[in-house]
This record gives structure tokens, C-alpha cells and sequence, in this order.
């Protein structure tokens, strides 16, 4: 397997403004020759963890590039901007790892037609943002071609300024409070469109963080548009459970252990 980290602002200069410095981890398994599959094309995995937009959780981060690795994917496990730096920067590095996905799918297998985000908490606000406006004006601006992904994969996310996680907002924008149309344009719910990605969404009934009414509210905009998705709502587990098991957890309590039975 292929595995490095890269720096978006070593392709993309403008990333680097004001300190930034969003880096991506890549794994690329390897085509096995003997198997005749030296030209076989992987679907790819972009994951953005969770973290208030303050900060990007390690266990969101290798833990779940290790789930994906196995069922065949490439994975690619983004380290984003967060505050001090505000939007549109974090759309603008999703786009920038879309752009490079597109011209680096010869040499590093990837099967284009098969690109799935990823996010868990603010990380699941990235994503959803992004599938919902990879075309919008402040991602136009730098990447005139931005391209979507083909689908989402939702975990506890940050959705709505309504019931949503107010801490994520502030850290994103910089500001205590939105206007009626700030709160409208960062609600992913908002803008769902017929071409938005299918979505998988699950949330626990406990989170007291981010409320499932934020997967929810998605859900229903997905199936407004007709979009496919697949939602589960778990009655136990905390906020932040990610692989749900010892490996990102301190301690896995009943309530989870009886959820994954």
C-alpha cells in the first residue's frame, strides 16, 4: 500500500493564506498483478473528522480510514482548517482534494464515478455542505470545474443552525450570532436539490451535543427531493462514539454494547 501525506497548499498556493496548512492522508492499496488487476480502478474515500470546527478528532481520522481499506477503497483522510480560520476555506480544501482525486486517477487508481464523503459531527456539516454547494459562488471562485461527490456517508452531523451545534457555527464563521440569511445559507438542509448525493445518515436518540433532529431534518429534505438515503437512529450512545468500539472509545458502555448486538 501507498501511504503519504500531502500538503493542499503545496498544489494549491492559495490554501497557505494566513497560516493555513490543510494536509491529507492517503492510502492507496496496492492493484495485485498476479491477480491481473494492475488496472483496476478503486472507489474512493474522503474523510472529514469532527470537531467543533476547532479542532479535527484523531478518531475520526485513521480509525476510519482503517474500516474502509479493507472493502477495497482508497482513502483519502483530510486535516481541514479550522478557527481562526473561517469559511469558505474548509469548502475550498474539499474542493481542492476533489480536483486533485480527478487528475491524479490514472496513477492512483481511482474509479471518479465512485467518490463517497464522510463526516462525523462539523466534519458531517463539511461533508453535507459540500454536497450541497461544491457549485457555490465562494467555491467557484477558486475552482471554476468544483465537482461533487457521488455520495455521503452522515455520522451524528452538525445539519442546521436550528437545533444544531451553535459552537460549530461561531467557530466557523467567526461571530456570536447569525442573520436570518446566514442561518439559511449554512443550514445543509436548505439545499438539497435533485442532484444532491444519496446520503447514509445514523445518529444515537441520546446525543445531547448535536440532537438527531439535525440527521433528521436532512432525511426529510432528502426524501422531499426523492433522493435515495438510508437513515438509523441508535436509542443509546454518546456524542463522538465513531467506530463505537474500544479502539476510539475509553470505555464502551452498555447502551452501545446492546446498540451493536
Amino acid at each position: 500500500m501507498e501511504h503519504k501525506i500531502i500538503h493542499l497548499k503545496d498544489y494549491y498556493s492559495f490554501l497557505g493564506e494566513d497560516g493555513c496548512d490543510p494536509t491529507v492522508e492517503i492510502y492507496l492499496p496496492y492493484n495485485m498483478t498476479e491477480m491481473h488487476r494492475e488496472n483496476h480502478k478503486r472507489p474512493c474515500m474522503v474523510v472529514c473528522p469532527g470537531g467543533g470546527y476547532c479542532g479535527c478528532s484523531q478518531r475520526e481520522e485513521e480509525p476510519i480510514a482503517f474500516q474502509f481499506l479493507p472493502q477495497g477503497y482508497n482513502v483519502f483522510t483530510i486535516t481541514y482548517s479550522v478557527a481562526p480560520h473561517r469559511f469558505p476555506t474548509q469548502l475550498r480544501e474539499v474542493a481542492a482534494l476533489l480536483e486533485l482525486i480527478y487528475k491524479n486517477a490514472d496513477p492512483w487508481n481511482c474509479d471518479v464515478s465512485k467518490i463517497a464523503i464522510i463526516g462525523f459531527s462539523a466534519g458531517g456539516h463539511l461533508a453535507a455542505h459540500y454536497s450541497t454547494m461544491f457549485d457555490c459562488k465562494e467555491v467557484r471562485e477558486v475552482f471554476p470545474e468544483s465537482k461533487n461527490v457521488n455520495a455521503a456517508v452522515l455520522c451524528y452531523p452538525v445539519i442546521s443552525f436550528v437545533g444544531g451545534h451553535i459552537g460549530s457555527f461561531q467557530n466557523l464563521l467567526g461571530k456570536e450570532s447569525l442573520t436570518a440569511e446566514e442561518e439559511d445559507y449554512f443550514s445543509c438542509e436548505r439545499h438539497v436539490k435533485d442532484s444532491t448525493p444519496p446520503a447514509f445518515l445514523w445518529h444515537t436518540s441520546e446525543d445531547d451535543c448535536v440532537p438527531v433532529i439535525n440527521s433528521l431534518m436532512y432525511a426529510k429534505s432528502l426524501s422531499e427531493h426523492k433522493i435515495p438515503f438510508e437513515l438509523h437512529v441508535y436509542p443509546f450512545g454518546s456524542h463522538g462514539a465513531s467506530t463505537c468500539d474500544r479502539q476510539t472509545l475509553d470505555t464502551v458502555g452498555i447502551g452501545i454494547s446492546h446498540a451493536r448486538d
